[in-house]
């Protein structure tokens, strides 16, 4: 029977037929529920609407009339500010059901519509904060559930990742208060109550200084009294100090500070007034960004930085008013003070803090944007700005200090020390055009000259003596290798003794140490200084961790144990993109120094143990004995196979294949002028492959024709010959220069033979086993010896350690302290009852030792 007929029957009948009704209703829901799963749950609230108009229509036919009367009767008036609050819930509602069902459209349409409700509102709802927290910690929930974020479809999937920009984009500007909701979420949303005025009354003036008066078109600030507030410049001082009283305080909405502020500035005629409105409005625009992960919003930066150069403008129009951290707080906000004629007021603040704060600020946003996007080409583009600010603020500070002898050395020399570093890394300093502009605040000459102090950084030297001068003087280093000036910079290096203590300073200096010394090595490298150039190079390139030590990037080692707290730290030290030194380059020139120097190396320790010994580069030899061990070796597909083939070939004596294969990478066109990069790289080749020459095939040769060796490495006579004599003076070879015949003459029987260089080997690997097993004598007796008398050191007193008989007449050799060839000869017993360690191996191994050795140390050459 239909429903529409149960209003004629009794109450119960009614109740209990839709009671049995619903209940089937029910039944049919959930189990079309079950097998679909992905019913809209909208659909649902439609039908129990439906529901609800056919109970109503029912309860009117049953003699509801009265009611009906009176609901009729009721007529409900909505302002535009309650309408517009209903269709904000209502697309919350809305995202909140496609969050159930994980349909990620309808969210990405409900969520772009609520941000248009958004910007047409003057004041952002509670409600709305706690939409966009919900959504984006919903949001990240989804895609760390990988599975779930696989069985998307491709239109869901599409939408998730635009929703996934969009909040990041959105929720940006509104970072405190999200956070002050995840804070305490029950406490946040709690509204505060507003007295609401029905009839208008004339605007009245109250103590505060605040007057009210209606506003018909659009919103604004609403007081108390449900009026508009408009600022007085007798209430300023009043309103900054509640401002600054509620300064760090929970649920503090800094944006309506800013904007309160603004208004005040509006309003301020005097230069006081205005001075002291700018300091707390620019320190509340540096308190929006909380937390190291975050950087301040480019808008807010750049509004910061407008306000900080008009803060100058009205310092500089305004001699009398001087900012200074020394001045003292004025307490009484009735009556400003007002400066004598001649007079200097001086208003508590810090100018030189700003221009730290917005130098740290650009550095963090440019650390946190992906360099290879164009949002990063127009952050940096804001550098230009902000150097201007810096310098404005050098020559106002340099103006307090000559006009008005008020110390400024500690600010002065922070300013410039930031301004040096935007400086000392680039090659071409050519000054922003807006530092020529600032000819109106002082004249060209003065401009000029504290830009040279800066450049030459001896302004520092003498006026500082903090950490400030070594920055200075490590900068300085830097750009005169940048300008391949290596002497200088070398010098400087050497003087300074940075070396000795650098590792007692900061860890920013120290990454500025590290870059130095890259610097340096690639200004040896450029100048063709190969060992120099290795020798600055191996300190850092060395360890294997380049990228860490030059603040590059986060290197985590295999087994290194990092907490968060260390990883963030060393998140916020990272270098922007755009001063990063390129590590391949880097890499590529320290390979090339290692091959030039080893590979002669290796081969004149083929004749003499002790130089196989000395390593110049273990990664280079790391590299290469890996290579070496490869059984299949294809073409070089990145730089160090370049490089490593080129050590092969270079051994091999085959110079213009080694030539060919480092003039193929392609990682030089980096350096200026990288044709005559490749020339000095290929003369080095002939040099190295001449004396590897020398020292592989000398033991062959009786005389050599220095005219064979400048065509075999197409060098020219005179360099044949000097790198001959030099590897002659220096002992490396053993010949003599016939320059009557320009040929070498080689000397027979000074040089090894492969049978002595292994008799050698093993005599050497057999002393390390005797002086081993000594230590380990030492170690077992706690010193004492073999023998009892071991602790009187008497007139005979020998050497210890071996228990061995050398002969019927002699004792043995016992503990130190012990008699040597004592006649009674007693062996010692007391140490292998003791130690319980029979060293009888080690007594066969010393005859043994006496019987191979003498031959093959003094075997004649053949």
């Amino acid at each position: 029977m239909s429903r529409f007929f149960h209003g004629g029957l009794s109450d119960s009948d009614t109740s209990s037929s839709d009671e049995d009704l619903y209940s089937e209703e029910e039944e049919e829901e959930e189990a079309s529920a079950d097998e679909s799963g992905s019913e809209d749950e909208s659909d649902e609230a439609d039908k129990d609407d439906d529901d609800d108009a056919g109970l109503k229509f029912l309860s009117r036919g049953g003699g509801g009339d009265d009611s009906s009367d009176e609901e009729d009767g009721k007529r409900i008036v909505k302002s535009a500010k309650d309408k517009r609050l209903e269709e904000i819930e209502g697309s919350i509602k809305l995202i909140e059901n496609g969050e159930k069902i994980n349909d990620w459209v309808v969210i990405s349409v409900e969520f772009e519509k609520l941000n248009k409700i958004i910007l047409k509102s003057p004041e952002i709802p509670k409600v709305y904060i706690r939409a966009i927290a919900d959504l984006e910690d919903f949001m990240n929930e989804t895609l760390k559930d990988k599975a779930t974020a696989k069985k998307m479809n491709a239109t869901n999937a599409r939408a998730l990742n635009t929703i996934k920009q969009r909040v990041k984009r959105n929720n940006r500007s509104y970072e405190s208060q999200v956070e002050s909701y995840r804070k305490d979420k029950e406490g946040f949303m709690v509204e505060e109550r507003e007295e609401v005025v029905p009839t208008p009354r004339a605007p009245r003036v109250h103590d505060s200084g605040v007057s009210f008066e209606d506003d018909d078109e659009g919103f604004s600030l609403v007081g108390r009294g449900g009026r508009a507030m408009v600022y007085t410049p007798e209430s300023i001082f009043k309103h900054l100090r509640v401002i600054i009283e509620a300064r760090g305080k929970k649920n503090t909405d800094k944006g309506e500070q800013i904007k309160v502020m603004e208004k005040l500035y509006e309003v301020a005629h005097t230069p006081y007034q205005r001075i002291k409105v700018l300091l707390a409005l620019i320190s509340t625009r540096f308190d929006l960004t909380t937390g190291a992960l975050s950087y301040m919003a480019t808008d807010q930066w750049k509004s910061a930085e407008k306000e900080f150069n008009t803060l100058l403008e009205v310092l500089e129009a305004n001699p009398d008013y001087v900012v200074t951290e020394t001045a003292e707080e004025w307490d009484d906000d009735e009556k400003p003070p007002q400066p004598a004629p001649g007079e200097i007021l001086k208003i508590p603040g810090s100018i030189v803090s700003f221009v730290d704060r917005l130098d740290d600020e650009l550095t963090r946003s440019l650390q946190h944007i992906d360099p290879h996007t164009t949002e990063y080409i127009d952050r940096l583009s804001d550098e230009g700005a902000l150097y201007t600010t810096i310098l404005r603020n050098q020559l106002y500070l340099e103006r307090l200090r000559r006009n008005q002898n008020i110390p400024t050395d500690e600010s002065l020399n922070r300013v410039i020390m930031r301004r040096l570093e935007h400086l000392y890394f680039k090659v071409t300093l050519t000054e922003p055009l807006s530092c020529i502009l600032l000819t109106s605040v002082a004249s060209p000459s003065k401009l000029l000259s504290p830009l040279r102090r800066t450049l030459g950084a001896t302004y520092l030297y003498k006026h500082d003596a903090t950490v400030i001068r070594t920055r200075a003087m490590l900068c300085h280093i830097y750009h005169h290798a940048l300008h391949n000036r290596f002497y200088k910079a070398r010098d400087m290096l050497l003087m300074s003794h940075l070396q000795e203590n650098i590792h007692v300073a900061d860890v920013s200096t120290q990454i500025l140490y590290n870059r130095t010394l890259v610097q340096v090595g690639l200004c040896a490298f450029r100048a063709g200084l190969i060992y120099e150039a290795q020798t600055s190079l191996q300190e850092i390139c060395g360890t294997g961790r380049l990228k860490e030590l030059l603040a590059q990037g986060v290197q985590i080692q295999r087994y290194s144990q990092v907490t968060p707290e260390q990883e963030r730290l060393e998140r916020q030290r990272q270098l922007p993109f755009h001063q990063h030194i390129n590590l391949e380059l880097l890499e590529c020139a320290y390979l090339t120094c290692s091959m030039l120097l080893e590979i002669p190396a290796l081969a004149a320790s083929g004749s003499s143990p002790d130089m196989k010994k000395r390593v110049i580069s273990k990664t280079f030899r790391r590299m290469l004995e890996y290579h070496e061990r490869q059984i299949f070796t294809g073409p070089p597909e990145n730089t160090r196979d370049h490089v490593m083939q080129s050590a092969k070939a270079l051994a091999a004596g085959e110079w213009k294949r080694s030539s060919e294969l480092i003039h193929a990478i392609k990682i030089w066109d980096l350096l200026p002028e990288p044709q005559k990069i490749k020339e000095m790289l290929s003369e080095k080749i002939q040099e190295e492959g001449l004396r590897t020459y020398l020292f592989t095939y000398a033991p062959f040769y009786d005389t050599l024709s220095l005219g064979r060796l400048v065509e075999m490495f197409d060098l020219g006579e005179r360099k044949v010959s000097a790198l001959v004599s030099k590897m002659i003076a220096h002992e490396e070879i053993a010949a003599a220069l016939d320059q009557v015949n320009n040929a070498i003459i080689f000397r027979k029987g000074v040089e090894l033979s492969r049978l002595q260089t292994l008799a050698l080997t093993l005599s050497d690997k057999a002393s390390g086993l005797m002086e081993q097993n000594e230590r380990v004598l030492e170690q077992k007796t706690q010193g004492q010896g073999g023998f009892e008398g071991g602790q009187q050191r008497g007139g005979g007193g020998g050497r210890g350690g071996r228990g061995g008989q050398r002969g019927d007449h002699s004792g043995g050799r016992g503990g130190r302290g012990g008699s040597r060839g004592a006649p009674d000869g007693q062996k010692n017993v007391q140490f292998n009852q003791q130690s319980g360690f029979h060293g009888g191996g080690y007594e066969d191994l010393v005859p043994l030792l006496y019987l191979v050795s003498p031959p093959l140390l003094y075997l004649p050459p053949p």
